[in-house]
């Protein structure tokens, strides 16, 4: 670059990157506005700091008759993106009128202190807002004296008459038609997550226990590493002094020690290569191909001391060309005294540079930061995801930021898959963690998410609802034949829900859940019947009527346990006494009423049989020919299974 030539405008950063880099516990997302992303140039601490910040020089404004007629920030969608702030609400109440302040001075996002708010559907919450509730606070006080009420509505009938002393004693009457004005549903009746719908802003939360001199460092940090990975779009950037990305770094750093280069993590993961000559040998290719060096190679490094060396040596170490393995370099990264990574040169098919260790030293220097930054997006970005999927399963918080955070358009089609084991599987049972690794290799882009004996997957995809449909449930057989192949053939039932946008994620996590219900309970009737195990995957059609009958059950359940009677005594007393009466009448009405299935399903004389149900109505006064009672009983079994009192 010559003198003359201007320095480069530094690039800017994104609050998707941003939260990339940030680790989670720092900062917390509740709201993204709907533009693809919003852009951040500066982190400003206090609703003070940000009077201090010149939008118009930040963003090269023109001055004189070209200057826009507002150049200033204004509230709105649009206008505080511009500018390009992100404001630590430091000192300010974490309330609406902080993000409305906020947004005026020209803030594009607002981190307020832990406010606790859960976010939920807009339409409830401005349905909440404007409700009958609400109407009272909007004319008393102080509020009551201001401009809206001085208009021609204070000089209504309902306001003159002699009891009226003060505007305060408005108040009840104001509850008409014409409490619909715009005043009645100002800023003071909404939340934050409102006030940032309102006007654009991006609106995030202070983790609980973080400090805000530790959330301005972090998020400093991440603005400085995100700007320096992008200072080479700018053009800014020559020689690989200052190379912007490691998959830079190695091509220029191969370039200059006349060999092939790879930057591994200290798990021996390849990051980042420079391309593959002609003259490469294989083990090089091997491990490009595989992405991390193969096990056996691990292993052979432990044996012969190296790793040991690299991970404790401060310089580069050579190890000279063996038959046909070609003479290498090896270099730990490191930041302080943790060590990050490591740079691996190999000849590729002639000599090393002469002065290629020094520039490998050189390179190593200028790996940690950006080995830093990977780390920090790997982690950060896995937890944002994690919490994102978990966010839109279970339908927690704002679902459209939950997808805004998965990178989902929201009308892609996905759905939900639940893989469950039997609860108190051994503990070497890892059918969970094959299937696991097997959607990982094969749909690299599948939201995974394990919770004990549960494993939901979220597959997206780009088909049509009916396609994607079909392709989930190829990848789900395909699942269970790796589930049916493992030793032992551990059982996992795996439930299929319906295709939906991601806002309705959790509808689809829900009904595979069920499904997954409907497969145990047909297999443990199967077994019972003596039938054959029927298959362990399914949809909601495969599941059939057994999907709504355990809908019903759900809904039924909070009914059956406020209730009493003979029968409710019947199911407590024989449960507490083992529940052989309750398995009795479950055998009896899966078999449909026939006493020797029943007895056949239950191993017993069937005389035995006869004998129980007698006992259910001399001992209880349960009356099995009434059709009332015989329903209410039939629930109850399927409600309280004898095995769990």
């Amino acid at each position: 670059m010559s003198e003359e030539d201007p320095a480069p405008r530094e690039a800017a950063a994104t609050l998707r990157s941003l939260l990339a880099f940030e680790d989670g516990n720092a900062v917390r997302l509740l709201y993204a506005p709907a533009a693809p992303d919003t852009v951040v140039r500066r982190i400003a601490v206090g609703l003070d700091d940000l009077d201090d910040f010149d939008i118009a020089d930040d963003l090269d404004i023109p001055d004189g008759p070209d200057a826009p007629d507002s150049p200033g920030p204004g509230p709105g969608p649009g206008r505080p993106a511009g500018a390009g702030v992100l404001l630590l609400a430091v000192g300010a109440a974490p309330d609406a009128d902080t993000v409305r302040e906020a947004a005026r001075r020209g803030a594009c996002a607002v981190v307020l202190s832990d406010t606790g708010e859960e976010v939920t559907d807009p339409e409830a919450t401005r349905s909440e807002a404007t409700g009958p509730q609400v109407t009272a606070p909007q004319v008393t006080g102080p509020e009551a004296t201001s401009p809206q009420v001085t208009g021609p509505e204070a000089t209504s009938p309902q306001v003159t008459g002699p009891e009226v002393t003060r505007p305060e004693a408005t108040s009840p009457q104001v509850t008409g038609p014409e409490v619909t004005r715009p005043e009645a549903t100002g800023p003071q009746v909404t939340g934050p997550v409102e006030a940032a719908r309102e006007t654009g802003v991006a609106l995030l939360a202070r983790a609980e226990g973080t400090g805000w001199a530790e959330a301005a460092a972090l998020l400093r940090s991440a603005l400085s590493y995100v700007r320096a990975g992008r200072a080479d779009d700018a053009g800014s950037l020559r020689g690989p002094e200052t190379a912007p990305s490691l998959a830079v770094l190695a091509a220029r750093v191969a370039a200059y020690v006349k060999g092939s280069i790879t930057i591994e993590d200290t798990r021996l993961r390849v990051l980042a290569h420079s391309a593959t000559g002609p003259g490469a040998d294989p083990l090089r290719r091997t491990v490009i191909l595989g992405g991390r060096v193969p096990d056996w190679r691990v292993a052979e490094l432990r044996r012969s001391g190296l790793l040991r060396a690299l991970w404790t040596s401060e310089d580069v170490i050579h190890r000279p060309a063996d038959g046909d393995n070609p003479e290498r370099l090896v270099v730990a990264v490191r930041s302080g005294r943790e060590v990050l990574g490591s740079i691996w040169a190999a000849a590729d098919g002639a000599a090393l540079a002469p002065d290629a260790t020094r520039h490998l030293r050189t390179a190593a220097a200028l790996a940690a930061p950006l080995l830093v930054r990977e780390r920090l997006s790997e982690s950060g970005t896995a937890h944002r995801r994690e919490a994102a999927l978990r966010g839109l399963l279970h339908g927690l918080g704002d679902r459209r930021t939950h997808a805004w955070s998965l990178g989902l358009s929201p009308d892609a089609p996905c759905a939900v898959v639940v893989a469950e084991r039997r609860p108190g599987a051994r503990a070497d049972d890892r059918a969970l963690d094959v299937l696991a690794l097997e959607i990982s290799a094969h749909r690299p882009g599948t939201g995974i998410l394990r919770d004990g004996d549960r494993l939901a997957l979220f597959l997206t995809g780009d088909a049509a609802a009916a396609d994607h449909a079909a392709a989930v449930l190829g990848v789900v057989r395909e699942l269970d034949a790796v589930v049916s192949s493992l030793p032992g053939s551990p059982a996992v039932w795996l439930g299929v829900g319906p295709v939906v946008t991601p806002e309705r994620a959790d509808l689809s996590y829900g009904r595979a859940g069920l499904v997954v219900r409907a497969l145990r309970e047909r297999e443990a009737r199967a077994s019972a019947a003596g039938r054959p195990r029927p298959p362990r995957h399914a949809d909601a059609a495969g599941a059939g009527a057994a999907l709504e009958v355990l809908r019903i059950l759900d809904a039924a359940r909070p009914v059956w346990e406020s209730g009493g009677g003979p029968v409710h005594d019947l199911i407590r007393t024989d449960l507490a006494a083992g529940g052989e009466l309750v398995r009795t009448l479950a055998a009896y009405f899966d078999a449909g009423g026939d006493v020797p299935e029943a007895a056949r399903r239950l191993v017993v004389h069937a005389n035995t049989l006869r004998y129980r149900l007698g006992r259910v109505r001399e001992r209880y006064g349960v009356d099995l020919d009434d059709p009332d009672t015989r329903l209410l009983l039939t629930l109850a079994v399927r409600l309280v299974p004898p095995e769990r009192p």
